[in-house]
């Protein structure tokens, strides 16, 4: 929940300023508050950019009695082609349970959208030694009843809720296992072809100066950033960091 309708409009033409040829090479996403996407994809779709627009949330059905909520074809008649789902912060302030993300996956892949699905532990399921087993159950619950063929199309975040806003970060090995495991668990229910086709990002607290040994190991395909897109500089330093 950040920037205003003039702010958004000011850091995505900064961003498109920045961006390169190269990002053809890369999906590059920008996810800003919903009364905002418009104006985002405006400025995006004037410059040609290479830049693609998300939201941060969505209702699973199309219509009906949810205030204050936004359907799929709503996002996508505003330009949106992605969508965050079951963020942290959703799961622990709004009660965002593993089925609703599920519900709202597959809405999106219904309606041509590609699914963020975000998946990490507390700090304190990651001391109990348990967060493979908790991570690896919230993958297979919001990849239930799906085809191996919508799979392929998903791309997977995982956050370290621990890790999320307080400058830690989780180790380059540490983010390693997680995201090998998720790959290893849609390898197991899907087939290997969807795990090798899912994407599978990091997010917790990346930065500059994490970015290149993050995004360097084998099961790590880009990152899901917070804080640090905030700025166009390190928005665009990130996505560059990225593509060496």
């Amino acid at each position: 929940m950040n920037k205003t309708w003039a702010e958004t409009v000011v850091l995505t033409q900064s961003i498109v300023n920045r961006s390169d040829y190269d990002w053809d090479d890369a999906d590059v996403v920008i996810c800003p508050a919903t009364l905002n996407l418009k104006a985002a994809y405006t400025v995006i779709e004037y410059d040609k950019a290479a830049i693609a627009v998300g939201a941060q949330n969505v209702h699973w059905d199309e219509s009906g009695p949810f205030t204050g909520e936004v359907s799929v074809s709503m996002l996508s008649d505003v330009g949106a082609t992605h969508a965050i789902v079951g963020h942290s912060e959703r799961r622990e302030i709004f009660s965002e349970t593993d089925e609703m993300v599920n519900r709202k996956a597959k809405a999106l892949l219904a309606g041509g959208l590609v699914p963020i699905i975000c998946v990490g532990e507390s700090l304190h399921v990651r001391d109990e030694g348990a967060h493979l087993d908790y991570i690896c159950s919230q993958v297979r619950a919001a990849l239930a009843g799906m085809e191996a063929r919508e799979v392929s199309e998903c791309v997977i975040a995982y956050e370290p809720v621990w890790a999320i806003g307080t400058g830690r970060t989780a180790t380059p090995e540490q983010a390693q296992e997680v995201c090998s495991a998720i790959r290893s668990s849609v390898a197991s229910s899907f087939g290997q072809d969807a795990a090798d086709s899912v994407r599978v990002l990091y997010g917790g607290s990346l930065n500059t100066g994490n970015v290149e040994a993050l995004v360097s190991q084998p099961d790590i395909d880009g990152g899901l950033v917070g804080g640090a897109s905030l700025e166009a500089d390190s928005f665009v330093a990130l996505v560059n960091a990225v593509l060496k």
